[in-house]
């Protein structure tokens, strides 16, 4: 039996959240804040409106403050959590805990992109809105899955992994047709 103290992970593979030795800059949270931060804009975009001037500008920058905040909220909170187990805190513990939770703001970006691209093909706000939508739950899948993957995985799990987070994705969804956006 391996010594778990002493062993490596596989190659390409990163130790666990809190695992002695964790490496925090390329640990599972990156796909873990990645599935989080897709969530959370499928949620901006599908409670978001399209009223007032500039609906898709507002859309954009709504996705990208929430991203912020929420990032800001899981530093802060891990800080406070390292804090409470008695664990120093200092300047690294910040920039390890931004880094790892990055992946929440980084997926803003592509339901945005999606907008801009809803507006250079002439689409309304309310396709743009689908278009946005669409993106932010087709790439909560797709990282939920790329985490099933890289944690080893089978296929049927993958498949799993897949279906889980489509069904959050229509939940999502659901919110959207009964809001009437």
């Amino acid at each position: 039996m391996k010594n778990m103290k002493n062993s490596s992970p596989a190659p390409g593979r990163s130790r666990p959240h809190g695992h002695p030795g964790a490496s925090h800059e390329r640990s599972g949270s990156d796909c873990a804040g990645a599935v989080y931060g897709s969530l959370l804009a499928a949620s901006v975009v599908a409670t978001a409106g399209s009223v007032g001037d500039y609906p898709r500008l507002r859309l954009v920058l709504l996705l990208g403050v929430t991203g912020l905040v929420f990032w800001a909220a899981h530093v802060y909170a891990h800080l406070v959590g390292e804090r409470a187990a008695g664990r120093g805190g200092g300047w690294r513990a910040v920039r390890l805990a931004a880094v790892r939770e990055w992946p929440i703001v980084q997926a803003a970006a592509l339901p945005a992109a999606a907008v801009g691209v809803g507006a250079l093909l002439g689409l309304d706000e309310r396709a743009t809105g689908w278009a946005a939508l669409g993106t932010a739950v087709a790439q909560q899948v797709g990282w939920a899955t790329v985490g099933a993957a890289r944690a080893g995985a089978a296929r049927p799990r993958l498949a799993a992994e897949a279906l889980v987070h489509l069904a959050l994705g229509s939940v999502i969804v659901s919110v959207k047709v009964v809001v009437g956006h």
